[in-house]
């Protein structure tokens, strides 16, 4: 008896064994589908939308190459004491506007510097000068380096632009000087007539007039030509040679009080 129920334990546990083995594996559950990807929104679109945007700042502006805006000169000029790498100081006199935008508004201060100046000299050497603008400043302390010449002096008197690069050159005295050299002669021939005269007589005073006369004309015509001059206020044109880009959110003029 004990022997059977021993014999039906071990058949049992074996029955169990053989069921739990037959039992099939569990599932793993699936691995899931790579996401696929919107092809409406890549994943580089982050960054090149980020770019875009950048590249159309609505406040980025460009004056233009070729660009003219008057000025009023801020102090005086004279070739007669001016050097190289002097200071030149303007201030805009009129608001130059594109695309019904305003890039440099009335009373943009601008800096420069001199670059060249040549003083008067004899006979056909005329004074001259070369102006370069280096810096824009705006009323809100903004502040854009430039490249800028002088195009034309509409306030300056008998003096004009000679080249592309902006030189300021003094006019042509001939009608001056031939004015001054009739004068020098007038009084250098009368006082040759008068010397020749006490000297020799009549053929003395025809000497001497016609040698006063030549040393009169001789005189005029070697003294200096007048000294280039630009007074404080002078109406200057200047003109961009290459195109600036500026900031439009940092060119207005500060309100009060801000």
């Amino acid at each position: 008896m004990r022997g059977l129920f021993i014999l039906l334990l071990v058949s049992g546990m074996a029955f169990g064994q053989a069921t739990d083995s037959s039992k099939p594996a569990e599932a793993s559950p699936p691995n899931p589908a790579p996401a696929t990807q919107d092809k409406a929104t890549p994943l580089a679109s982050a960054p090149a939308n980020t770019r875009m945007a950048e590249a159309s700042d609505p406040n980025t502006l460009v004056i233009p190459a070729g660009s003219k805006i008057p000025l009023s000169l801020a102090q005086a000029i004279s070739t007669k004491n001016a050097r190289e790498g002097d200071a030149v100081y303007a201030t805009t006199v009129f608001p130059f506007v594109l695309n019904d935008r305003i890039l440099v508004p009335a009373g943009t201060y601008i800096q420069g510097k001199i670059s060249h100046t040549e003083p008067a000299g004899r006979s056909k050497k005329r004074a001259e000068i070369l102006i370069h603008f280096t810096t824009l400043i705006y009323p809100s302390g903004y502040t854009v380096m430039l490249p800028a010449s002088v195009e034309n002096t509409p306030g300056a008197d008998n003096k004009g632009v000679k080249d592309s690069e902006g030189t300021i050159q003094q006019d042509k005295d001939t009608g001056q000087r031939v004015e001054d050299a009739a004068k020098d002669a007038a009084v250098a021939g009368t006082a040759g007539t008068i010397a020749g005269a006490a000297a020799g007589g009549l053929n003395g005073a025809r000497i001497g007039g016609a040698a006063g006369l030549a040393a009169g004309v001789a005189w005029a015509l070697l003294k200096h030509g007048p000294e280039l001059k630009l007074d404080v206020g002078t109406s200057i044109e200047m003109e961009i040679q290459r195109d600036i880009p500026v900031d439009g959110s940092r060119i207005q003029t500060l309100k009060a009080g801000s």
